[in-house]
């Protein structure tokens, strides 16, 4: 289970923030300040500091860390390509923001010396993207160790469970507090997922990031998610079925979608079949099948 195709390909904002994090933590490891970096309720009342909430956001504590976190960042980029590169953007900036005042609101009340300062780094945005993973991505294989059940997404689980667990209390409650910002994303509260940021910040990011590495994107003539018209799932099929009976030979051979972008449409939780006939109606264009897709689901 690997998120889809490798790469950040139709994935710029997840690129920008794992460089970002890389950035930071060997930048401020190396200087030897990280340890500077853990936060409590006194950086926000007694001595507000934002520039330093807003390091902790990007830079890990310690190499484990980093390698867990960026791993899963990583994987999680096949929500920014299912939900498109601007409402991803939202989803980051809410999950970050919720979480930290969670966060706050947590260590205020208990009053435990142990968790006083908390562990720093995008734990909010990583715990917050496994509500989605849990609902969202389907399970597509099983296998057995030892007599014991697992699935292709308990690697993912595990990982989480790893980076959860590895400063303890101080790392533990901004996982939770990761998990109930995903949750509160994913029932909508304020209407959060219909907010979209303007078309200027997410170009910012695909201009802003490197050269992509990994396999190269579909051939498309409009490779910007939302830029072109939708269309209901009722229409995909008709209009599939119009062009097998018309042109029944072009079917099979002009515009047959390769098998990757198939698999690149199934990884973000669609229907195999679902996803065939949209690149089809799409002419292999993996960003207008995926308008498709989502269109028909909205319907």
């Amino acid at each position: 289970m690997n998120g889809g195709p490798s790469g950040f390909n139709n994935a710029s904002v997840t690129k920008t923030f794992v460089i970002s994090c890389l950035v930071f933590t060997i930048f401020f490891g190396i200087k030897g300040r990280s340890n500077n970096f853990g936060f409590s309720h006194q950086d926000f009342f007694q001595k507000p500091r934002l520039w330093k909430l807003i390091v902790s956001v990007f830079a890990f504590s310690s190499t484990p860390e980093l390698m867990f976190g960026v791993y899963l960042l990583y994987y999680f980029r096949v929500f920014e390509r299912q939900i498109g590169s601007n409402k991803y953007s939202v989803f980051i900036l809410f999950s970050v923001i919720v979480s930290l005042l969670l966060e706050l609101l947590a260590v205020s009340l208990l009053k435990d010396p142990s968790v006083n300062l908390l562990t720093f780094g995008p734990y909010g945005l990583i715990f917050a993207s496994f509500v989605p993973f849990y609902f969202d991505i389907p399970v597509s294989t099983m296998f057995r160790v030892f007599g014991v059940r697992f699935s292709d997404k308990s690697f993912i689980y595990l990982a989480g469970l790893q980076l959860l667990f590895s400063s303890w209390k101080r790392s533990i409650l901004p996982g939770i507090c990761g998990i109930l910002a995903g949750s509160l994303y994913r029932l909508n509260v304020f209407r959060i997922r219909r907010i979209k940021f303007p078309d200027f910040v997410t170009s910012f990011f695909s201009r802003l990031s490197w050269p992509s590495t990994g396999s190269p994107p579909a051939p498309s003539t409009r490779n910007v998610v939302g830029s072109v018209p939708s269309y209901p799932g009722h229409q995909v099929e008709n209009s599939l079925w119009w062009f097998q009976r018309t042109y029944p030979s072009l079917i099979a051979s002009a515009i047959e979608p390769p098998e990757d972008s198939i698999a690149m449409l199934v990884s973000m939780g669609f229907d195999r079949n679902s996803a065939r006939q949209a690149l089809v109606q799409a002419r292999n264009d993996v960003n207008v099948a995926t308008n498709i897709l989502l269109e028909a689901q909205s319907h």
